[in-house]
């Protein structure tokens, strides 16, 4: 029994000593899982946390177009080949964004090179109001630097520059002057819209400088203006020396001489009316209108139209009807210069009415206006044509009749010296109507 309780005793005490070590074994396992497992629980977000939020900030910079951004991750797992994955799209697209912008850049300077080039001054506005360019002749002549209107609001350069501000508002292209180093230059304004699929995507302002062309236009308008004058003189003579040769107190002429004479009359009149229509002509071009401010009603204007043309009329037979508002105000013109227009209107449409015709002429009131018209049954003229028809010179093709293509044009810029309007109506076959309107003395 004692040897049974000394084995028994001697399997406690070693029992006792495995449990202290097991129990050290255990302390210093859970020691190392306590440790591992804070040190996993302090670094395994890191570990997925880090590359994603380098991915995404290196996906925020390629939206910037920062094609320089790099992403460098020292691992070799799925993220390590994600950053260098990353990587190689950044560096392709930098390639392409240094190409592509290379390409802008030298299309860049060659539109500014060709722009500068252009004689003309130009200047590009986006639908913004936003302006794009202004070549060298632009800046010169509204005398501004670059960096003063590239790039700027259209409403801020308006504020600071006249010359700008008119070439804004302005909407026709009636010539205008510029002064350039003291000397008078004239301009006319285009305005070009630049579109894309249909879409306006801006504007182009073009000035061109007719000043070359305004000089000789100068000098042919007082060229024409000194021969008319000094053409009419003589012809004024000879116009009444074959008037003495008509009177038989001078002495008498055969049948053929008569007929002579009166090819020579009826070419000298034409001659003088020639020259009185270049000499109006010229009166015009050198804006040298002198109207008189008279006032005068629409009937003695119709009657002394008619005077100057009756015999005309009656060579053809052609009857002129007279229809005249009750109650008309009076007209506020140039007496003269209405008549002649009156005088004109009605010779044309006595020349192209057939033979036993009629002509109708009218007069009303219109607004602050009188309005009066000229209708004939001729040929009338041809939609085509009808725009042009108060042009220099220009006469419808097939016609005729002999004559300048001054008259209409001389007509329409006396109608709107004196403030009034003239227009057209007119149906091939059928005649036209000549209307014009001139201000009532209210």
């Amino acid at each position: 029994m004692l040897v049974n309780l000394q084995a028994i005793d001697k399997k406690n005490k070693t029992a006792q000593v495995s449990i202290e070590n097991a129990k050290t074994v255990i302390v210093l396992v859970l020691t190392m899982c306590i440790l591992i497992g804070l040190t996993f629980i302090y670094n395994f977000p890191s570990l997925v946390a880090t590359p994603i939020a380098k991915l995404t900030e290196g996906i925020k910079a390629i939206a910037a177009r920062n094609y320089g951004q790099r992403i460098h991750l020292n691992r070799t797992d799925e993220f390590g080949e994600l950053a260098t994955a990353f990587n190689s799209m950044a560096e392709k697209l930098d390639e392409y964004e240094h190409s592509n912008l290379s390409k802008i850049l030298f299309e860049k300077q060659r539109a500014e090179t060709v722009i500068n080039s252009l004689k003309d001054a130009s200047i590009g506005i986006d639908t913004k109001g936003i302006i794009l360019f202004a070549n060298q002749q632009a800046l010169q002549l509204l005398n501004l630097k670059e960096a003063a209107i590239v790039g700027l609001k259209q409403e801020d350069v308006q504020g600071k520059n006249d010359l700008f501000r008119f070439l804004i508002k302005e909407q026709n292209t009636i010539p205008f002057k510029i002064v350039v180093d003291g000397k008078e230059n004239y301009f006319t304004k285009e305005q070009i819209d630049i579109t894309q699929q249909e879409n306006k995507i801006g504007t182009v302002i073009i000035l061109r400088n007719i000043t070359p062309f305004k000089e000789l236009d100068t000098a042919k308008t007082n060229f024409i203006a000194t021969i008319s004058h000094e053409l009419k003189t003589p012809l004024a003579s000879a116009d009444f020396s074959l008037k003495l040769l008509e009177d038989e107190r001078i002495g008498t002429l055969t049948k053929e001489q008569k007929e002579l004479v009166k090819n020579l009359k009826s070419d000298n009149q034409r001659l003088l009316r020639i020259l009185s229509e270049l000499l109006d002509l010229s009166q015009v071009d050198s804006g040298r209108i002198q109207l008189k401010n008279q006032t005068f009603s629409a009937r003695d204007l119709i009657q002394k139209a008619i005077a100057t043309t009756n015999n005309a009329a009656k060579e053809k037979n052609i009857n002129i009807s007279i229809s005249m508002a009750k109650e008309l105000p009076l007209i506020q013109a140039d007496e003269e210069k209405s008549v002649w227009v009156m005088n004109n209107f009605l010779t044309n449409a006595i020349r192209y009415s057939p033979e036993n015709g009629e002509i109708i002429l009218k007069a009303e009131a219109k607004d602050n206006s009188v309005k009066l018209s000229i209708q004939d049954f001729g040929i009338g003229i041809d939609p085509s044509y009808q725009q042009k028809i108060f042009d220099r010179f220009f006469r419808v093709p097939g016609t005729q009749k002999k004559g300048t293509g001054l008259g209409l044009a001389i007509s329409k810029e006396f109608i709107e010296a004196m403030k009034g309007t003239v227009h057209v109506e007119s149906e091939p076959g059928k005649g036209s109507t000549f209307t014009f309107y001139l201000p009532a003395n209210n």
